[in-house]
């Protein structure tokens, strides 16, 4: 592995940090598109610095970029306080118009000048190596480098010092304010940020790479825990995994790394959205199982208690009468038995003493919908748990 090899690798990794951070606000925000819209609105910001500067790396075109990104924030809300439209809608309408309007103004007066569309959505990480901050004859390195640490190391900075104002303006508002912190500023401050972040990312990996990378990561955390510690540390190490390995899957096929690492992205945010513990499609479908079974057992427990009569309460009953499936019957009676709430005799069913007891709380929760959850019932008498 050449130089410029683990240069590209070390970019992508800090890109990947630096927008999971305020990417996994923005999920717990509901506000992903957000990152959309800010992504492709600054695109007049940048070139109206660049008609001021004149250079492409002036500094004056991330603060311009920044206050567009702002400007995007304060039109959809604005729409969307109407209460005429949806938030979605409310992207919908201001990011086309201001991207469209940057697109005029490169069209219209910088049609010479580097500074395309395609080079600002699809960016292209291969060539960040060759772009070097040169003081007199020393090399530093990457310019995208130093650029995206910078921002990283304010970012990492800003989450240390208001961690807990982020965290109580994201989940309560209310409490908040009631405590002296400004929701609206924190909010602001971390728009800001996300601007200042694709901004900064926009010449080494571009808009798109930068939208999944603030997204998906966060997306797939936020599937796995509940706690905003993990789920922060869970989408850096996603977003730096996805990052590497995008770049070695590009390399293997000669592929664009962007669209190597976003696929990496999407590829992984698959696998939990399928396999998560809790949140995953299996785990949700075999809870649902799960419940559909306990509920079947619910009933036939009912049945039981109200009936005397043998017929009533032979094996065969529940296909004959209740018109189960023979699976469903003996997942019903298996379940039963693992939790000792009946008895078999001569293909009879009865009772026990747990059976009775847990019937009675089961009725008693049906009927007063109080005192007794549900979930406290199946922790007591072991659904499920043996």
């Amino acid at each position: 592995m050449n130089n410029a090899q683990l240069e590209i690798q070390i970019i992508a990794s800090l890109v990947a940090i630096a927008c999971a951070i305020p990417g996994t606000f923005l999920v717990l925000r509901k506000m992903s598109m957000i990152s959309d819209a800010i992504s492709h609105a600054i695109l007049p910001g940048i070139v109206v610095g660049f008609f001021i500067t004149q250079d492409l790396n002036s500094p004056l075109l991330i603060l311009l970029a920044a206050l567009t990104g702002i400007i995007t924030v304060v039109l959809v809300e604005y729409i969307q306080k109407t209460g005429l439209v949806k938030e979605d809608t409310a992207i919908g309408l201001v990011f086309p118009v201001l991207f469209s309007i940057g697109v005029i103004l490169i069209a219209k007066n910088a049609n010479d000048v580097h500074l395309d569309v395609d080079a600002v959505l699809l960016g292209e990480l291969a060539f960040s190596p060759f772009d070097r901050l040169l003081i007199g004859d020393t090399d530093f390195g990457p310019k995208s480098l130093w650029v995206v640490g910078t921002i990283l190391l304010i970012t990492i900075v800003l989450l240390f010092t208001f961690f807990k104002e982020l965290k109580l303006s994201t989940f309560d508002k209310g409490l908040a304010s009631s405590l002296g912190f400004s929701p609206v500023i924190i909010h602001y401050g971390l728009m800001s940020i996300s601007s200042v972040t694709t901004v900064g990312a926009f010449d080494a990996v571009g808009a798109i790479l930068v939208v999944a990378l603030m997204i998906a990561p966060a997306a797939a955390a936020y599937l796995i825990t509940t706690d905003l510690k993990k789920m922060l540390l869970l989408a850096i190490a996603f977003g730096v995994f996805s990052a590497i390995s995008g770049y070695w899957v590009a390399h293997w096929l000669d592929a664009s790394i962007s669209g190597s690492i976003t696929t990496v992205l999407g590829l992984l945010f698959l696998l939990v959205y399928l396999f998560a513990p809790a949140k995953g499609i299996i785990a949700v479908m075999y809870r649902e199982k799960q419940q559909r079974t306990e509920v079947s057992l619910l009933t036939f427990l009912l049945h039981l208690k109200n009936h005397d009569e043998i017929s009533e309460r032979h094996v065969k009953h529940l296909n004959e009468h209740i018109n189960w499936q023979k699976v469903r019957s003996k997942t019903v009676l298996d379940l039963a038995q693992k939790n000792n709430m009946i008895l078999i005799e001569d293909q009879i069913v009865s009772l026990t003493d747990k059976g009775d007891k847990f019937t009675s709380k089961a009725i008693d929760y049906i009927i007063t919908n109080e005192d007794a959850q549900i979930e406290d019932m199946k922790d007591d008498f072991f659904l499920f748990r043996g």
